[in-house]
């Protein structure tokens, strides 16, 4: 078999996508065997054809339990499409916001995927935050263009079944909830109709396809509930001989995965039943898979396959599983004479794959370096390990853009029992080569949707490898074609053997080290660029290129020698007079090229590490602001960037930790607890009549949003108020003053509506809904078609101090550098001074 080299050429059809989707999951790791327990499982599935797909909003929608179920348990090839990436998503293990967080949650995906068995796909829907309806999340989105990646995604994985997460009815609460049942129901019909979407046909070569049926994975809280009219129940808590567990504890390990959003699950064990309510296609009395047949003679010429993979389970022994090889050798060659077909394609890697587990078959790949760059070299140690007696005979090994034949033991070669086999390469990278950088944000995305140009990288839930490399075997007379992505691996002191993706970087790198930079007056500013070099003697000089107004000093130089040099050179920035923003941005000219980007990588150890090459931007914001008082105390939540931005304003910000909060706290004009300090700092519970006294004595605290669920202590402010889930997504909506000229709105800074302009995400969430007389309103708005909401701000005074409570999103403007948020955060956070 010859496997497609997946950095290569792109080549349309539904055969080749089926062949990438069933690998994509694995590129972030080497290709592992699967433990040879687990083979009469997957011979059991090799006679099974038949797909199942799953459909919901976003990361953490996806009912895991049912993927192992289908996956596992029915031995479906089942995928789950999750529409979005989560970017509008909160963030509880790091500072990673936005497009950060849609990173690191695609990559939790597919961590997840790799316990319970599925595949991944996405849309290039944009996660905008909290939606109240389908109509404003389609708008935003655009309903046909996500609704044709539904439909690709559909014609291409060939579903037999789809079973959404969410009803179209609204009971999911959110509105990409809603929306994506409403597009997973209108691409069941669309898929088969060779009318919506053509160009799919004509230009990417997939086929129409019409799913047999599709339900709703009804919910179902208690399992006391009764029974959904016409549904049908599966039990998710079924145990699995095969495995040694049950479908919902492999759902626990695999949702613990989630763990950027906090969802740690537990691996639950007995009966659970889920019940599928049908909502398109033929109907079903007794079983969802009704009707459909999932044999070999789905396809024609099928039977002889499926003779030898009965002749493989009948061989199989548990102490010498290599005994399946024989006959699954003999079902590969039937497959080779059969013509082009999904199912045919799909079965020759699951084949291939038994086939690997069975001798134990170790293949990789590995970069001396993590890095390369265009028109860089690369070298790259490629194995091969037979840990059987199978006489497997290594025929060939290539790599992609190998400069020469690799350096090893001449080939062909008999691969003698568990012991390793080198051969040696050196690739060079082409000039043209992009840089690592998720293909869904090369370029910048609209509020709704992900630009993405190339048509095939949609099919596909990460970037492709750089370089990939091709290990041809023969055993009998069978040739087997086995590839790896090449990595680097290394071995972390605390989480032991990591691998990493061998990424393209650029030969010198750049870092502006304020995202944003705030000038409250024409005083200039000392800037700081980080330059780095990627490869060995280079040299140049870094400028800084901006806005009309601003004033930046000349030019600076820098010279290399070794690869990983770095220098930070300094740039005085003068602003203008009067009001003006814009973006900044620093290049790096060396040898007549100019390079702007620079390098971030997203490292947490549940998932591989990820890196980013993002222009080497900072927004500038020249505006009028007055501040008072200077030292600030924050208490971090599950983390935000506020304690950076105040720093821009002349704040002295110190992080607060438990024990800081039992010390005299008299020095600090402020203390700022941070978003969701109540949902995860424990001890603020017993620690919370520590700061009403700081209050109480003359203080200002100001509390940020909480949720509504796991808060540490009900008693959030000096009087009593409950947390609602009321908020107010549309960034731009009204704000109306509740009290013209409170102390909040003139001092020091007097407010205008135009304060609340440039808003990005949202205007504020989860505001109490209720609270005690002694509290003051300050603010109040409203999403389209709603009563105002005065929540958002509370006021009130505590002996010789006040206490704030506010669930607008400050949180995301200042980071964002919206002027207007910094003039009334200022006035909250000199409360104690106001008259």
């Amino acid at each position: 078999m010859k496997v497609p080299c997946l950095s290569g050429r792109l080549v349309a059809g539904a055969a080749l996508a089926l062949l990438v989707l069933a690998r994509s999951v694995l590129l972030s790791q080497p290709p592992r065997p699967f433990p040879a327990a687990e083979i009469p499982l997957a011979l059991e599935r090799l006679s099974v054809l038949g797909n199942a797909l799953y459909i919901a909003a976003h990361p953490d929608d996806e009912n895991t339990a049912m993927l192992a179920y289908l996956t596992h348990g029915r031995l479906m090839r089942t995928a789950y499409l999750s529409l979005t990436r989560g970017d509008g998503g909160q963030n509880l293990i790091g500072p990673e916001k936005g497009e950060l967080v849609g990173v690191i949650r695609t990559q939790e995906l597919l961590a997840a995927r790799r316990i319970d068995g599925a595949r991944q796909f996405f849309t290039r829907a944009v996660d905008f935050g909290y939606s109240k309806s389908p109509e404003e999340t389609l708008a935003i989105w655009g309903k046909e263009e996500v609704l044709s990646d539904v439909v690709r995604v559909i014609r291409s994985f060939r579903p037999d079944i789809i079973v959404t997460r969410f009803p179209k009815t609204g009971e999911g609460g959110h509105g990409q909830h809603t929306a994506s049942a409403i597009l997973a129901e209108e691409a069941f019909a669309a898929a088969g109709d060779p009318k919506r979407f053509p160009e799919q046909i004509t230009k990417e070569g997939l086929t129409p396809w019409r799913p047999k049926r599709v339900f709703w994975n009804v919910f179902r809280f208690r399992q006391e509930d009764p029974k959904p009219p016409k549904s049908l129940a599966v039990d998710l808590g079924a145990f699995n001989p095969y495995l040694g567990r049950a479908y919902s504890e492999i759902a626990g390990e695999s949702r613990s995965m989630h763990k950027s959003q906090g969802f740690g699950a537990p691996e639950r064990r007995g009966s659970i039943l889920n019940y599928l309510s049908l909502t398109g296609g033929d109907e079903a009395e007794k079983d969802p898979l009704e009707g459909i047949d999932l044999s070999w003679k789905r396809v024609k010429g099928g039977a002889a396959v499926e003779e030898w993979i009965t002749a493989a389970r009948k061989a199989y022994r548990p102490e010498k599983p290599e005994l399946v090889v024989p006959p699954l050798l003999k079902a590969l060659g039937v497959l080779r004479a059969l013509g082009p077909d999904p199912f045919v394609a799909e079965k020759r890697e699951e084949i291939q794959e038994v086939i690997r587990a069975a001798t134990g078959l170790w293949v990789e790949a590995i970069a001396a370096s993590p890095t390369t760059y265009p028109a860089g070299e690369v070298a790259v140690a490629a194995t091969v390990i037979n840990r059987s007696g199978v006489g497997w005979i290594l025929e060939a090994v290539e790599v992609d853009r190998q400069t020469a034949p690799g350096k090893g033991p001449a080939l062909p070669q008999e691969l003698s029992n568990n012991q390793p086999v080198k051969v040696e390469f050196v690739s060079r990278i082409p000039e043209d080569t992009e840089e690592t950088h998720p293909y869904w944000l090369e370029e910048k995305a609209g509020k709704g949707l992900f630009k993405v140009t190339r048509k095939a990288d949609l099919l596909e839930p990460e970037n492709r490898p750089v370089l990939t490399a091709r290990f041809t075997l023969r055993a009998g007379q069978e040739k087997l074609v086995f590839t790896s992505p090449v990595q680097y691996r290394f071995t972390d002191p605390v989480h032991g053997e990591r691998y990493r993706l061998l990424e393209v970087v650029p030969k010198v790198s750049l870092l502006l080290e304020d995202p944003v930079i705030l000038f409250p007056n024409p005083a200039s500013k000392t800037v700081y660029v980080s330059v780095r070099a990627n490869r060995a003697k280079v040299s140049g000089t870094v400028r800084l290129r901006v806005p009309e107004g601003f004033k930046v000093s000349e030019p600076r130089p820098f010279v290399f020698e070794k690869t990983g040099e770095e220098a930070r050179l300094a740039f005085e920035l003068t602003p203008p007079d009067a009001f003006a923003e814009g973006t900044m941005r620093a290049e790096a000219e060396v040898e007549g090229r100019v390079f702007s980007h620079g390098i971030v990588r997203i490292d947490h150890p549940h998932i591989p590490i990820q890196t980013l090459v993002p222009p080497a931007e900072s927004k500038l914001v020249r505006f009028g602001i007055e501040t008072r008082g200077r030292n600030a105390g924050y208490i971090n939540g599950s983390g935000d960037g506020i304690p950076d931005a105040l720093r821009q304003l002349g704040y002295r910000v110190t992080l607060l930790s438990d024990d800081d909060l039992l010390s005299d706290l008299s020095a600090f004009d402020v203390i700022i607890a941070g978003i969701r300090a109540y949902n995860t700092r424990p001890r603020l519970k017993s620690l919370q009549k520590r700061i009403l006294e700081y209050v109480q004595k003359g203080g200002t605290f100001v509390a940020q949003y909480n949720t509504t669920a796991d808060l540490v202590t009900e008693d959030l402010g000096p009087y009593p108020m409950k947390l609602s889930r009321d908020r107010v997504t549309l960034e731009e909506a009204p704000v109306k003053f509740v009290k013209e000229g409170h102390p909040l709105l003139s001092e020091p800074n007097v407010v205008t509506h135009s304060d609340f302009d440039g808003w990005v995400q949202e205007r504020g969430l989860y505001f109490p809904g209720s609270w005690d007389d002694r509290y003051e309103t300050v603010l109040s708005c409203s999403d389209p078609g709603e009563p105002g909401k005065e929540g958002g701000l509370l006021y009130a005074r505590h002996g010789k101090g006040v206490f704030i409570y506010t669930g607008y999103a400050w949180f995301r403007q200042l980071p964002a550098g919206v002027p207007g948020a910094y003039r009334v955060f200022a006035n909250l956070i000199a409360a104690r001074g106001q008259k």
